[in-house]
């Protein structure tokens, strides 16, 4: 079992990794913006599944080129539709080598890998002046995703962008008008709900341990799949999206699906950092994999002329938020990507988000959904009093390549991303200890809790990781 660092540890290391800031590296690279009529030579790191689904996006705006494939397992079945579509790119299965060999020749990089494994990739390419697209959440754990924005804003020539793609669609305009029009405002109280299958519903939640070892692929290289985290035994369970399941891998539904349903409402509500995470009820709790179903308490306090608010998150198939009168028809985006697993069905309340504002109730899906104001009545009336709302001028994936190119200023850079996914870092803390704590926002430190405190840093990286915990 890994050994969780204590306090006092914490402290220390926190404090030399805010150190390290005048003491970091020097850039390896420089930061190369691709000219007007250049494509962006893009490498995607992380191939299969999601990540596959991103170069394949990216790759279809026409605004990149794609120079080099990498995946620790390029013998698997997901990983052939990428080879077969860029059978003449370089393939690597270590980043390393690739930024090694290829460096010169990479403008970006897409990372498309689980989420424990998205921050050492970052945090190279970063220093190799390289732009990076990288899957929300951005990092498994608080303390990484800090180390992210740091190395981001050291760079601040390098493009960051995390992959919540409604962050570019016609939600993200809309709650942003709507805002400063001033229709959306004094929000007390948001219920954001994801209540379809997960990929551990049904599993045993009396569980004593990891699954049992079993052979190793041929084709994978397990100890690089793990990288930080190397300490693990193979499992099928492990691998191809089954990884989100496990508190030492993934973010849950929490970090899967909140950073689709709640990215407006943080970014223009001012969120920030909450002041206490709570876990208000957890069915199935254990201390490997997450819970069947959880409802969380967010607490954020008043922010320059707005009120205090709580956000209460709920998962699980019949955890349902209070409906509201008037609440009509629950719709599913037919913009949200498929899952690995299959295609999306509709659930009993489909993922989204119950608003309550001043004078004013809204509903909204996930990703680029638009809200509604509720019940019908009240929106007829204020139908003449919506402002114009612009249309997206790119889409996510564009956004991106155009950032690289000096066009546009990309919309989900680390800066937004980041303590957006922070928030689900201490709601995933609170899932796995069923705790409620106390948070101080700018000191960065759980207050009333020692164990939840060692976990916003994690486990000490496994050998051969450390370097990349350095500003």
């Amino acid at each position: 079992m890994n050994h969780y660092l204590s306090r006092r540890s914490f402290i220390s290391r926190t404090a030399m990794a805010g150190g390290a800031m005048l003491l970091s590296n020097s850039v390896l690279g420089h930061v190369k913006l691709a000219g007007a009529n250049e494509r962006v030579n893009l490498a995607g790191i992380g191939i299969g599944n999601r990540g596959g689904e991103i170069i394949k996006e990216l790759y279809k705006t026409g605004l990149c080129n794609i120079v080099a494939l990498c995946d620790v397992d390029m013998g698997a079945k997901h990983t052939q539709e990428l080879i077969a579509m860029f059978p003449d790119v370089p393939r690597y299965q270590d980043f390393r080598k690739m930024f090694d060999e290829m460096g010169n020749q990479i403008d970006a990089v897409t990372v498309g890998t689980p989420d424990f494994a998205h921050f050492a990739i970052t945090m190279m390419a970063i220093d190799l002046g390289k732009h990076v697209y990288v899957e929300k959440p951005m990092a498994r754990t608080f303390w990484e995703v800090e180390l992210m924005m740091q190395k981001a804003k050291k760079f601040p020539k390098v493009v960051t962008q995390m992959g919540n793609q409604g962050h570019s669609e016609a939600n993200y305009f809309q709650f942003k008008a709507w805002k400063e029009a001033g229709i959306i405002k004094d929000v007390t109280r948001i219920d954001a709900h994801m209540n379809m299958p997960r990929r551990w519903h049904g599993w045993d939640t009396n569980i004593k341990g990891f699954p049992a070892a079993e052979k190793i692929p041929d084709t994978l290289d397990w100890e690089l799949w793990q990288m930080q985290t190397l300490g693990h035994n193979y499992n099928r369970d492990f691998i191809n999206g089954q990884w989100r399941c496990w508190f030492d891998f993934g973010m849950g539904a929490l970090g899967d699906w909140g950073a689709h349903i709640l990215d407006t409402a943080h970014e223009f509500l001012d969120l920030g950092l909450p002041t206490a995470v709570e876990a208000v009820a957890l069915d199935g709790h254990n201390s490997f994999f997450f819970p069947m179903s959880s409802t969380l308490k967010f607490r954020f306090a008043a922010r320059k002329k707005m009120p205090a608010l709580d956000i209460n998150w709920y998962d699980g198939l019949d955890n349902l938020p209070p409906i509201p009168e008037g609440y009509g028809v629950s719709g599913l985006d037919p913009n949200i990507p498929p899952p690995s697993t299959g295609k999306m069905e509709p659930a009993k309340l489909n993922p989204g988000k119950i608003i309550y504002g001043k004078g004013l109730t809204f509903k909204g899906g996930s990703h680029g959904s638009t809200l509604q104001i509720i019940p019908e009545d009240k929106a007829k009336d204020m139908a003449a009093k919506l402002p114009q709302v612009q249309r997206s001028p790119s889409n996510h994936f564009a956004n991106f390549l155009k950032a690289c190119k000096g066009e546009e200023k990309t919309r989900s850079s680390f800066d937004i991303g980041g303590p957006l996914s922070q928030v689900f870092c201490l709601g995933v803390i609170a899932q796995r200890l069923n705790a409620k704590l106390a948070f101080d926002p700018i000191k960065r430190e759980v207050t009333n809790d020692k164990f939840a405190q060692a976990l916003l840093i994690g486990p000490p990286p496994a050998k051969g990781w450390e370097q990349y915990y350095r500003v």
